[in-house]
């Protein structure tokens, strides 16, 4: 049986988070990803107290988001970071709408900053990855897309497949496993609510009460690396429902 995991962005506007790693924890996941938020203004006692806490509820952060900026420009905080908390794999999240390329070229340069970004995770043994969203499949003018241009330029990173994100942004969730399939190491599970539906929530829904494939997706992604596999939901309205809901539509697949 696969690991659950659970993106701790999803719980943001339920603090404490000493209250969300007690319910996960009970639910049954064994796993938690991290973003800035959590640990960026953590120091060594402060992570090491985060990383206590969460050995008492049986749950391990092997994975965390760490902005493209502070991993440039804080490498040793995010080197003791990940390994006060025990990760082994780093993610580039995201890019700011105002700081994003408009061209090919310019995807081919983030590209190359990923690869360099990378040299020091990977050195210190660390899986180290970009993390999609949906603009990475929009076609840009010459027909082509960010997400095939910044991986072609960055030949030895990972990918964590948000395919809900995949989704949206217009491609084909099956076809792009199979064209990066030897690059996905870790994957989001996350659901679209039917058109229409939780408006209140972005038109997100809890795994398996959308309208993503997730029993199909998981048989294909079964011939790839992921080694972790995460609930993310960008603005539930309840998150007890989402952990209890989630999990057992997982463990159902």
């Amino acid at each position: 049986m696969t690991k659950l995991g659970f993106q701790l962005y999803s719980a943001r506007n339920f603090q404490p988070y000493s209250e969300i790693f007690v319910k996960l924890g009970k639910a049954g996941y064994a796993e938690v990803e991290g973003f800035g938020g959590i640990y960026a203004d953590l120091d060594e006692t402060g992570l090491k107290s985060l990383r206590a806490e969460l050995d008492r509820n049986g749950l391990r952060m092997a994975s965390g988001h760490f902005s493209p900026d502070f991993l440039d420009g804080e490498v040793q905080k995010s080197l003791t970071i990940g390994k006060v908390l025990g990760m082994d794999s780093i993610y580039a999240p995201h890019i700011a709408a105002d700081q994003r390329p408009t061209d090919a070229a310019g995807w081919r340069t983030f590209g190359k900053r990923l690869h360099e970004m990378s040299k020091p995770y990977k050195d210190a043994g660390f899986e180290f990855g970009w993390h999609n969203h949906d603009f990475e499949f929009v076609k840009q003018a010459d027909g082509s897309l960010p997400i095939e241009q910044i991986f072609e330029a960055a030949p030895d990173i990972s990918w964590e497949a948000d395919i809900a994100w995949v989704v949206r942004g217009g491609g084909d969730p099956f076809a792009w496993i199979e064209k990066l399939g030897p690059r996905i190491t870790a994957v989001h599970v996350k659901d679209i609510a039917p058109v229409g539906e939780n408006k209140n929530e972005d038109g997100w829904a809890d795994v398996g009460h959308g309208t993503v494939p997730w029993a199909k997706l998981l048989k294909a992604l079964a011939g790839t690396k992921a080694k972790h596999f995460i609930v993310e939901h960008d603005n539930p309205s309840d998150v007890d429902r989402l952990i209890t809901r989630s999990i057992a539509s997982f463990k159902s697949f």
